[in-house]
């Protein structure tokens, strides 16, 4: 049998990877750990795609619908989560399937992680009191000075993570930066890669499915979330894309330009998931836009499955 304990199923927004997991689980028994930061957030479905009812149903999904979007959710925890769930369904004699986008979380699952210092709440509640005082500009030159390496890969208006980067420095006497040295990936399991071979066609599909997502109702959905009172844009959830368009635009009570707006900062993403993937050399690419990409996933993973034990 194969040493390695799952099977992996990346690839950008929007290119299929729901449709080849479930064509995956049509011929395999396996449960699928969804990857995905957003994918979390209870009452967050139109804007995330969230798998409906009837596909969660066909297969077990886990990893959805965990937090309220009040709260945060770490890559340190998702490594914690998916190897706790990896356990458990090898457990149930069923073949662990993760499906996701987001490519931090597999780095974690794959690399590890340096042991990050605990959010302290007297440190953080200083440096609220100080931006409230000083402005994030004053915080941003903090940063600068005591890690410099840090500030430079952040943007100045970044305040979560400014202020994240100096929470670490005061508890720690550490740079935030000190924390996240480089690792040699010594083993990986199975990486099954949509790709596009035809950026075109990524972007004609991330256009649409925006469009879409407006016509099922995303504006109400972001409208309900903002009545609530109790979450802001600054909230990670809220940044979410798509959901932070549709925040400021509803500030703004200007919904002309949103789907513009929307489609351009998916694509971003989009890019930036192809660029994370394309650090990771051990994955097997199928183009996402071949008629049969799904059927290509599917062999891939059968071929890895039997490997593993199952046939």
């Amino acid at each position: 049998m194969s040493r390695y304990p799952y099977l992996c199923l990346a690839g950008p927004t929007a290119s299929g990877k729901t449709a080849a997991a479930l064509a995956i689980a049509e011929v395999l028994p396996v449960e699928i750990v969804s990857v995905d930061s957003a994918l979390v957030y209870l009452g967050m479905d139109i804007g995330t795609a969230k798998p409906s009812a009837a596909e969660r149903a066909r297969v077990p999904h886990h990893l959805i619908d965990l937090i309220d979007p009040a709260e945060a959710y770490s890559a340190a925890r998702f490594v914690h989560d998916a190897q706790r769930l990896i356990g458990e369904i090898r457990a149930r004699g069923r073949l662990p399937l993760l499906v996701g986008g987001t490519m931090l979380y597999y780095k974690a699952l794959f690399e590890g992680l340096d042991a990050m210092p605990a959010a302290d709440r007297d440190v953080r509640a200083a440096l609220y009191e100080q931006l409230e005082r000083e402005g994030l500009h004053a915080l941003y030159r903090e940063l600068q000075r005591v890690d410099p390496v840090t500030a430079a890969r952040l943007k100045p208006a970044d305040q979560q993570r400014i202020t994240r980067a100096l929470e670490v420095y005061r508890v720690s006497g550490q740079p935030l930066s000190s924390f996240h040295t480089d690792k040699k990936v010594l083993d990986t399991p199975p990486l099954l890669s949509l790709e596009p071979t035809d950026r075109a066609w990524l972007h004609a599909r991330i256009a649409q499915r925006f469009h879409d997502m407006l016509a099922q109702g995303l504006v109400d959905e972001v409208r309900a979330l903002r009545e609530r009172g109790d979450l802001h844009a600054d909230l990670p959830s809220m940044r979410c894309v798509g959901y932070r368009q549709t925040w400021e635009a509803l500030d703004h009570d200007d919904l002309h330009d949103l789907p513009e707006r929307g489609i351009a900062a998916t694509r971003q993403l989009a890019k930036r998931q192809i660029t994370w993937l394309r650090g990771m050399p051990q994955r097997q690419v199928v183009a996402c836009e071949a008629a049969d990409a799904a059927q290509q996933v599917v062999a891939l993973a059968r071929r890895h499955a039997q490997a593993m034990g199952h046939g």
